[in-house]
């Protein structure tokens, strides 16, 4: 109970735990913001991540299964969000010519409208992470990407599409280099959600 990071005297002596803790702090304020703006809309905030994921993914990713993945909940659950967008008329479902249980969904074009709608719901957190210094920003994001690889490495987080973990990223001694795009990647040129992004094998 001592070495809690929800406890004060742990995080004073603790800087890793006060970093933890803080982490809990901005995912309070990303659920917030998402809770206001599915209020306003009439959804939950699951179906609207799900309508903004499909926005902009291609559609071999919009699918139930990766879609459970993604944001690390059952494959249940996001049936019953999908079968619910369906009904409102967000999506639409494109079933596979050789298996009739199986499909794709994108937006129709009400999901479009509702997407226009939703998409900036964190906008005032990226305000507030928009007055730091660049000099700030490379830092906290290179620290951000790497944490989000070793996550996902240790199979805390299912999904991750970061250059760290992609079988084109190549690690040199001063720098990282991108053998589909034939370039050296600066910190701030990292991605961590890339189209293009393959995993690597021995990940």
């Amino acid at each position: 109970m001592d070495k809690s990071i929800f406890n004060p005297k742990q995080q004073q002596k603790d800087i890793s735990s006060k970093i933890v803790a803080g982490l809990e702090r901005v995912s309070e304020v990303f659920k917030v913001l998402l809770w206001e703006k599915a209020k306003l809309v009439g959804l939950s905030p699951i179906q609207i991540q799900i309508l903004i994921f499909i926005a902009f993914h291609k559609q071999n990713l919009c699918n139930v299964s990766h879609l459970a993945k993604e944001f690390n909940v059952t494959k249940p659950t996001v049936s019953d969000a999908v079968k619910i967008l369906d009904k409102k008329g967000f999506i639409i479902k494109d079933y596979s010519n050789t298996d009739n249980r199986s499909y794709s969904i994108s937006l129709s074009d009400s999901g479009n409208d509702l997407i226009a709608q939703t998409y900036d719901f964190s906008d005032p957190l990226k305000t507030q992470v928009d007055s730091f210094s660049d000099g700030e920003l490379q830092s906290l994001f290179a620290t951000l990407s790497q944490l989000i690889y070793k996550l996902n490495r240790r199979g805390i987080l299912d999904v991750q599409r970061t250059c760290y973990g992609c079988k084109f990223h190549q690690k040199k001694p001063d720098s990282d280099y991108c053998n589909l795009l034939q370039t050296e990647l600066m910190n701030r040129e990292i991605r961590l959600d890339c189209p293009e992004f393959e995993k690597k094998e021995s990940v």
